[in-house]
């Protein structure tokens, strides 16, 4: 049994970001590369960006390098610098740092993102961002939280995204399955919702999905039987992106030139893919940017329902990807 934290305020992980192939970093950078350049935070440290969703490192000046190339040396490997990432609860003060992060949620819909992202932060017991520890900028490099379906269900922004999945499946095989969901299971469901920069170090991935044992701790803890209830999950709700080959629909496996078939630009959502109960894809109208690295690809859409009792399994899964990596 794991056990609680006495206080949520903020838990600290020191780790040193892993270093990407070219290829994987440029298959997570284009993900969002379309974000506009003038929201992307003006940051000068050779680090990840924060609230800008796939971003990958941005430049660091000379005068800087120089002025701190006596004191960061044994904290670089290969230009990344060795962080130390906090864990904090959700603050009113996160606003724009999580609506940042998840201004592509929905693709380029038009949609209640501000109501989306108030719900995210008055829900504080259950959900998590992160940051650089003593960052001036106090950007936000992920925001990790699950939301009772049901509880939420008449806020517009719960609507449009009832709306946008129900125009976008269009698998027969699926749309059943999607309506029962939204309708008598409401109340079992969880959204969950989880972004970051593409290049945050996978180390931290496990100590992100200990939001799973915050559901456990609420089911017990929160002050009425009603709000206990709510974080009964029986299943949850993931949408999420990935790039698919084109050929992807004609093949299983590899296609003719020994390249994968669906590359996950969240590597646990691989997971969460294999345990699904059921999945569907959808084309995504947003802006990118292509290269030559993914020209066989197409940046789509992923919608997973995940059964509750998967959990254990995808944590056991989570771990020994971050092992092997």
């Amino acid at each position: 049994m794991v056990p609680r934290r006495t206080t949520r305020h903020s838990r600290s992980t020191m780790v040193r970001p892993v270093t990407f192939s070219s290829f994987a970093r440029t298959v997570a950078n284009l993900a969002t590369a379309y974000i506009s350049k003038r929201q992307k935070p003006d940051l000068k440290l050779q680090r990840p960006s924060p609230s800008a969703p796939g971003d990958g490192f941005v430049e660091q000046s000379l005068e800087e390098k120089s002025e701190r190339s006596e004191s960061s040396e044994e904290e670089e490997l290969e230009g990344v610098i060795q962080a130390d990432f906090v864990f904090f609860d959700p603050i009113p003060d996160d606003f724009h740092g999580v609506k940042m992060l998840l201004q592509n949620y929905l693709d380029d819909k038009l949609w209640d993102l501000s109501g989306f992202v108030d719900l995210i932060l008055g829900q504080t017991t259950v959900g998590t961002v992160v940051k650089i520890e003593d960052d001036e900028d106090d950007g936000l490099f992920s925001v990790v939280t699950v939301l009772n379906l049901g509880r939420y269900k008449d806020h517009k922004c719960i609507m449009e995204i009832k709306e946008f999945l129900f125009k976008v499946c269009l698998d027969r095989n699926v749309i059943d399955d999607l309506r029962l969901l939204w309708a008598e299971q409401a109340h079992d469901v969880g959204i969950l919702v989880s972004q970051r920069v593409a290049n945050l170090p996978l180390q931290l991935l496990p100590p992100l999905y200990a939001l799973f044992d915050e559901v456990l701790w609420a089911t017990e803890d929160e002050p009425t039987e009603e709000l206990r209830k709510a974080f009964c999950f029986k299943s949850y709700l993931i949408v999420s992106k990935i790039y698919k080959h084109k050929n992807a629909d004609h093949k299983k496996g590899k296609s003719s030139h020994n390249e994968e078939l669906i590359i996950y630009i969240k590597p646990e959502d691989e997971i969460f893919h294999k345990l699904c109960l059921w999945s569907f894809y959808f084309p995504l109208h947003s802006e990118h940017v292509t290269t030559h690295e993914v020209r066989n690809y197409r940046l789509m859409g992923l919608v997973m329902a995940v059964e509750a009792d998967k959990i254990s399994s995808f944590r056991g899964e989570l771990h020994s990807l971050i092992d092997d990596s």
